[in-house]
């Protein structure tokens, strides 16, 4: 499952590479975590989570893929998860105290988690084409989140999975292109969306460019090869507070 000294993990690879040293590696950050808890006895080592809003698409945890159709298999060693395909997620609080999106990378292809989150922590604060690259001075604003997919299994019809619980992969063939988006879990349930207008947004997401009252054509017809795989995530996410207050820095 993701902890919370994977989001650790994320805001010390952040901060090494804005701050040009080495990181600490995650059993570090765990052994830190820990003492954290001990001397605060739990009163103050919660993550401060950032509240969820309603925010438009573009804005939303709408997640970018590196590897939208590579494989999705997950690891575990003595019933702890080594490997899983992952996002790294980097929110930003506003004046208003509510949340929007400052960079979400990932990929479907399992990562050994410790150097995966390293690496998407980075691409997705540097390199995610949407934004510009986060700068040291927003550091305090941010909340960092993890999320480790797990249990894909392909949908029986473009509706079968549920908005309380799944995040959603589509692929499908439009104009002779082959197209595919995913949305993680939660993101259609913070939007309000139903499952048809979670469709809806995908495509788009995707880049079909057809008239909205033909979504349907392509999602039920038999022309587009229209596919939904549906997955899980374990999610945690901690802020930058709290990083501080665990690495003493």
């Amino acid at each position: 499952m993701a902890t919370i000294p994977h989001c650790l993990l994320a805001f010390e690879t952040l901060t090494s590479i804005l701050e040009k040293r080495p990181p600490l590696p995650l059993s570090s950050l765990e052994k830190l975590y820990n003492q954290h808890l001990q001397n605060t006895s739990g009163t103050s080592s919660l993550p401060e989570e950032l509240p969820p809003t309603q925010l438009p698409a573009s804005t939303t945890e709408s997640a970018n893929s590196t590897s939208t159709y590579a494989s999705v298999s997950a690891a575990e060693k003595d019933g702890v998860l080594t490997s899983a395909p992952l996002f790294v997620t980097w929110n930003k609080r506003r004046a208003d105290g509510e949340k929007e999106l400052r960079g979400c990378i990932g990929t479907f292809t399992a990562q050994p988690i410790e150097e995966g989150v390293k690496e998407y922590a980075r691409i997705a604060a540097f390199e995610d084409s949407r934004f510009s690259p986060i700068t040291a001075r927003e550091l305090p604003t941010l909340e960092a989140a993890i999320s480790l997919l797990t249990n894909f299994e392909p949908c029986a019809d473009p509706y079968d999975w549920d908005l309380e619980t799944h995040g959603i992969r589509i692929s499908f063939v439009y104009h002779g292109r082959k197209l595919g988006a995913t949305y993680l879990p939660d993101v259609a349930k913070e939007q309000g969306w139903t499952k048809e207008e979670t469709l809806q947004s995908l495509m788009r997401k995707a880049g079909w460019a057809g008239s909205r009252g033909r979504w349907r054509e392509v999602v039920e017809g038999a022309e587009a090869g229209f596919k939904v795989v549906r997955y899980r995530s374990s999610k945690a996410r901690v802020g930058y507070k709290t990083y501080k207050e665990v690495v003493g820095r």
